[in-house]
């Protein structure tokens, strides 16, 4: 049976059927063949409370948000912020990159807006400074990834809406690692430009600093309203999306007026064909996910892998393992979708708290976006940069290492991780 699903899955996607089609003819047939006795109409409704949550409500409005504010000033407001204070130092404009990928990642929740926003005005900035491309392209690929714990994380969402976690408190988790991730990579170019000679830049003056402020005080607000809203109980996730999106619109449109509101429908028209694509896949997913536990799948699977009673080291090694693998081939939500519903619930029977595996799922499919071969930021980078593949992987393998390091200390000891959870609940 196992083998049936997956030969027929990855079968179809080899010979070109979208990740959707797969997901759903394989699911089909197991159905088919090993359930005869199950109608196969209990896929239609499947399919349909695959995307009936409400939480999901959240996704479009985040990404509508993203792409209302990668137009517009945001991100070079906050660049200019963050460098008032750190370019001087050794290191300071990657630095001032990775901080203002982690405060964008706080008001987007994509790593791909991430990479435009910040990438685009950042990159050649870096190299008339003195800095090498593969080094630049890099640090923008990853610390991009970051995005995808701080939330809003579309990421966090989906494994909230598979496992029925609380987006608001995995939301607030994610924060901790964010920030460690953050200092890691500030931490490593601070020292690689201190061994490569990079240049400084001069030092901005009180004036320049509380001017830069100013400007940034109106893109600050994001993240200090949806994280404030959600923890104080002022509105929920989904509200906090369509506060955000109002809250785009109004700065862009009539503070920043960086765009006109004749914009706004080609940028829904964008959010609409990309949130088509995640509710397409989020449905097939949720069929899925429901014949393999029909099937017992993950019981067959637990007993192959781990054994009769494995620990929670071994679960969140094997966790780790495939999401690693799986993020390098596939596009992170459909890992989410395929085996979280397989490792979630021998995670819980073991005593894994949910907010802990989230985090380090989340962290898996950080890695992924920018991982070889097929990794989302690799081929984002590569358009918007005009680089060919190989350039825009080069300087890469320095930041996956400083990945794969935290994601063990994230294993290891857990309260690296959820250190901010703990002190907000």
């Amino acid at each position: 049976m196992l083998l049936m699903l997956v030969v027929i899955m990855f079968g179809l996607l080899f010979i070109g059927f979208p990740m959707f089609m797969s997901l759903l003819v394989a699911s089909m047939a197991v159905i088919l063949v090993y359930f005869p006795n199950v109608n196969p109409i209990i896929l239609s409704q499947q399919l349909i409370n695959g995307i009936s949550s409400s939480v999901l409500l959240a996704v479009p409005m985040f990404i509508f948000a993203a792409d209302i504010m990668c137009v517009g000033q945001t991100s070079k407001r906050l660049l200019r912020f963050i460098g008032s204070f750190v370019r001087h130092i050794s290191g300071g404009l990657a630095i001032t990159t990775g901080a203002t990928c982690t405060l964008f990642g706080a008001i987007s929740g994509s790593t791909q807006a991430t990479v435009v926003a910040v990438g685009k005005p950042m990159k050649s900035e870096m190299i008339e400074a003195g800095y090498r491309e593969d080094d630049t392209v890099g640090l923008i690929i990853n610390t991009a990834n970051i995005a995808l714990l701080i939330p809003p994380s579309v990421v966090m969402i989906m494994y909230c809406v598979v496992t029925g976690t609380s987006v608001a408190e995995l939301f607030m988790a994610g924060i901790g690692p964010g920030i460690v991730l953050f200092l890691l990579f500030a931490i490593y170019s601070f020292f690689l430009a201190k061994i490569r000679h990079t240049p400084k830049q001069a030092k901005a003056t009180w004036k320049e600093r509380a001017e830069a402020f100013k400007q940034a005080l109106l893109p600050l607000g994001f993240p200090a309203i949806i994280l404030g809203g959600i923890y104080t109980g002022i509105f929920s996730p989904t509200e906090a999306a369509a506060v955000s999106v109002l809250y785009a619109a109004i700065v862009e449109i009539f503070v920043f007026k960086t765009i006109t509101i004749k914009d706004i429908p080609t940028i829904a028209k964008s959010t609409g064909l990309l949130t088509a694509t995640i509710f397409i896949l989020v449905a097939c997913g949720q069929a899925f996910s429901w014949v393999i536990s029909y099937a017992q799948i993950p019981q067959m699977l637990t007993a192959l892998i781990l054994g009769d009673a494995p620990t929670k080291m071994q679960i969140l090694i094997v966790v780790t393992v495939f999401y690693f693998i799986g993020c390098m081939f596939v596009d992170q939500m459909v890992v989410i979708l395929i085996l979280t519903p397989i490792f979630y619930p021998l995670a819980v029977a073991a005593g894994i708290d949910p907010i802990h595996l989230g985090l380090i799922i989340s962290v898996q499919c950080a890695i992924g976006s920018a991982t070889p071969p097929f990794g989302c930021n690799i081929f984002t980078a590569s358009a918007i940069f005009k680089l060919p593949y190989l350039k825009v992987v080069k300087g890469i393998p320095p930041f996956i290492v400083l990945l794969v390091l935290a994601s063990v200390l994230f294993i290891v000891f857990p309260n690296s991780a959820m250190w901010f959870y703990h002190l907000i609940y």
